[in-house]
């Protein structure tokens, strides 16, 4: 992830895994944005949000970390992740339901990752926090262009508690990237583009090793929609070669949040 943009607001989210029932294929975790949000506004999303100064303050401090950037952003996504859903994702020490949420409440308080780990004894694993995607819709006709890294993230059993922020998000849901679609193509929920071709890529995984696997044919590098016109019709694109297997759509109707 060195082809940084100089420009856009930097922010990572956490795709999370968990196995489906009895072989099924793996849900993930989405949660649906508050309609007052400036950005994607009742969507359905993976947790995440912008990289803070705190974040890269706490990965200045990792030890045998030589790219902070790249640090920051794990930061930033293991953080929103605590935030929005309460789960423990890329953190290491005793850790149960009742520790998670008071690791959340102790979130919202100092609004910092840093008190969250020395209050509850906690280290970072930043390599569970896999490198997926990076999308950066850099176009003059949105007003808030996020540079996102999309990462990976193993939860493995399905017992565990989640709870909505309730501030940001209004609802949390696992489903699976197939459903997912289904729901979008019936009017259930709503995706954006970005959502939209990730979601489609990640139907594509039976399981998280297949992701990983995925990962590695396709290293992350940074994508920017293009538009094109084909038979007098306006298309919104992205490159062929990015492991993605839907790479446009008509911009009638086209939600890019």
């Amino acid at each position: 992830m060195s082809d940084i943009p100089a420009d856009g607001i930097p922010a990572a989210t956490l795709v999370i895994f968990r196995r489906g029932p009895g072989g099924a294929p793996p849900e993930l975790l989405m949660v649906t944005r508050a309609n007052f949000m400036k950005f994607a506004a009742g969507a359905a999303v993976f947790p995440g949000g912008r990289v803070d100064q705190a974040d890269r303050d706490l990965a200045e401090r990792q030890n045998g970390i030589e790219n902070t950037d790249e640090a920051a952003h794990r930061i930033a996504a293991i953080r929103e992740t605590l935030e929005e859903t309460g789960l423990a994702v890329g953190l290491v020490g005793d850790i149960d339901a009742e520790r998670a949420a008071e690791a959340r409440r102790i979130l919202h308080e100092r609004d910092a990752l840093a008190p969250v780990l020395e209050m509850m004894d906690w280290s970072l694993d930043l390599e569970a926090i896999v490198p997926f995607a990076r999308w950066f819709p850099k176009n003059e006709r949105l007003p808030r262009v996020f540079d996102t890294r999309f990462y990976l993230a193993d939860l493995g059993t399905g017992a565990v508690d989640i709870a909505v922020d309730a501030t940001e998000n209004t609802h949390l849901f696992w489903i699976t990237a197939r459903d997912a679609l289904a729901a979008a193509d019936r009017g259930e929920i709503s995706v954006i583009f970005p959502t939209r071709r990730n979601l489609e890529r990640l139907a594509q995984f039976d399981d998280f090793d297949a992701a990983l696997t995925d990962c590695a044919a396709h290293p992350p590098r940074t994508i920017i929609p293009f538009f094109e016109e084909h038979d007098g019709e306006g298309w919104i694109c992205i490159p062929d070669d990015a492991g993605y297997p839907v790479t446009r759509e008509r911009l009638q109707g086209l939600s890019r949040g």
